[in-house]
């Protein structure tokens, strides 16, 4: 969903497993994203660009798309609730930092 925010054009999301998978979507929105939720429906429409702003992880695979839509917003990206990520991902930061991703923790 992340990737999408900025993608042309409409994108469609249906959850069919889990309630509260979109708990990261109202974070992505400060990052200036336009999604509107529906019950188990989440519409996507690409944006021309993200911008940099505190957020926080609320579970595991949210906490990741933030980090994405983070590396891909303008600007600086603060996110908090970094346990959920520590669950899924040891050591991300240092990860993406190989990859050449302008990250740190602090």
């Amino acid at each position: 969903m992340a990737m999408t925010t900025l993608a042309e054009g409409t994108s469609i999301f249906v959850e069919n497993i889990f309630e509260s998978r979109y708990k990261h979507v109202g974070e992505l929105l400060r990052l200036g994203a336009n999604i509107k939720v529906e019950g188990r429906v989440a519409v996507v429409e690409g944006v021309a660009r993200l911008s940099g702003a505190p957020v926080e992880a609320a579970d595991l695979r949210g906490g990741a798309a933030l980090v994405v839509a983070g590396l891909a917003a303008q600007g600086t990206t603060e996110i908090s609730g970094l346990k959920h990520l520590d669950r899924g991902y040891e050591n991300i930061e240092k990860s993406l930092a190989m990859l050449g991703a302008d990250v740190e923790r602090i």
